[in-house]
């Protein structure tokens, strides 16, 4: 039995993350700002993470074996944390993202050479990365870059010589649970598929990586009882594109896709990619996790979100 905080939790596979941690026996505490009541046997702390004081005195004499941390978005928020948890635990998870190995987010050097895309291919120990900028790629400050930028910096501000044992968890885009799945990505397909109405696509899109939301918890929770470090991919078997993805979807519903093939550059539809990044999980299963195939789960996680939206 291990004493666990989990930062976040209130919502989608931080949920079943925070119930199966509990279903082991282990004594779970959330910490977050209050906006929901923890589940049945959960502790709960209330504070605003990104407030130093108030943290600290929000957690007073508390210690842990395992922190996760799934709200950690910058390297503000990644410093505090550091600061505040040295001495306090025995094991800290970040919940991260694969959106840090997006070449349409890095400088033009630094972007993966090879797909799928393994831990090693991406050295945050360097010195910070700047915002987009590269030879050719002027700086950028909308969303997605914001995004990828956030979560880079603070997996290096972990990384740095980690006062604690630091796990760096590199999330595939996460499905399923209807209308749990607060995004609306698969929604967006369903409806649009379902309405009859073109899916916007690249001309020749790449596939991408994807992971269940309930094998996302489980493997959260496999992860906090385990004893290896640094970076580690976390998808299910399989990288379709966004062809395969609208094939699916038709499929359930029993109707047929159409596209609507995007100009170079210009916005398409959620998870139709321009450029490829799909992520290698070889490390995680040589450690003894066992991913399952986007193939078995997505035509079930597509028919929930269709009982969802009707």
């Amino acid at each position: 039995m291990k004493r666990i905080l989990v930062i976040g939790g209130s919502r989608y596979f931080g949920k079943s993350l925070v119930t199966r941690l509990r279903d082991e026996g282990n004594t779970v505490t959330v910490l977050n700002r209050g906006s929901s009541a923890p589940p049945p046997g959960v502790g709960r702390l209330l504070a605003d993470r990104d407030d130093e004081a108030a943290l600290r005195a929000a957690l007073g004499r508390h210690e842990f074996d395992v922190v996760v941390d799934q709200v950690c978005y910058t390297p503000l928020q990644a410093t505090v944390a550091r600061r505040v948890f040295t001495g306090r635990t025995g094991r800290y998870v970040m919940t991260s993202t694969m959106e840090v190995y997006d070449p349409a987010t890095l400088p033009a050097a630094s972007a993966p050479h090879a797909v799928p895309v393994a831990e090693e291919s991406l050295d945050l120990t360097d010195p910070p990365l700047t915002q987009g900028e590269g030879p050719g790629r002027p700086a950028r400050a909308d969303a997605a870059h914001a995004y990828a930028e956030g979560k880079r910096r603070a997996e290096a501000v972990f990384l740095r010589e980690p006062p604690f044992p630091y796990v760096g968890v590199r999330t595939a885009h996460v499905l399923g649970g209807g209308r749990a799945e607060f995004t609306g990505r698969l929604a967006h397909y369903v409806e649009r598929i379902g309405a009859g109405t073109p899916v916007d696509v690249h001309e020749a899109p790449y596939g991408t990586s994807f992971i269940h939301h309930l094998e996302m918890a489980d493997f959260l929770r496999w992860t906090a009882g385990q004893t290896f470090t640094g970076p580690v991919n976390a998808a299910s078997h399989g990288s379709p594109d966004v062809i395969e993805l609208c094939a699916t979807v038709a499929e359930q519903l029993g109707r047929r896709p159409r596209h609507r093939v995007v100009e170079a550059g210009a916005d398409a539809s959620p998870f139709s990619f321009d450029r490829a990044y799909a992520m290698d999980n070889g490390r995680a299963e040589a450690l003894g996790f066992t991913f399952g195939r986007v193939a078995d789960w997505l035509p079930g996680a597509v028919a929930e979100t269709a009982r969802a939206t009707t």
